[in-house]
């Protein structure tokens, strides 16, 4: 299906930190926290909570992607948001 990433369930889950793009949330953004059962958990990057996703719904984030997503967190750390 167009847009859906096809991996299995039971792909090495990557470094954490690592960035990548939920498809199942609009291409969302976030940096890979763990792996709790089936589900990774990812952060955003300028911090918030984190959210589950299946592995099959997450492929890495593109260069403009991890670009956004590293501009977001360095905006929100100059308005002290964030450490």
């Amino acid at each position: 299906m167009y847009g859906e990433n096809l991996r299995p369930n039971n792909q090495e889950p990557p470094a954490l930190g690592t960035l990548l793009a939920d498809t199942s949330r609009a291409d969302r953004v976030g940096e890979f926290r763990g792996a709790a059962g089936p589900y990774w958990s990812l952060r955003p990057v300028g911090g918030g909570a984190e959210w589950e996703v299946e592995p099959r719904h997450v492929r890495p984030a593109l260069l403009i992607e991890q670009l956004r997503a590293r501009t977001a967190r360095l905006n929100a750390r100059s308005r002290g948001e964030v450490l």
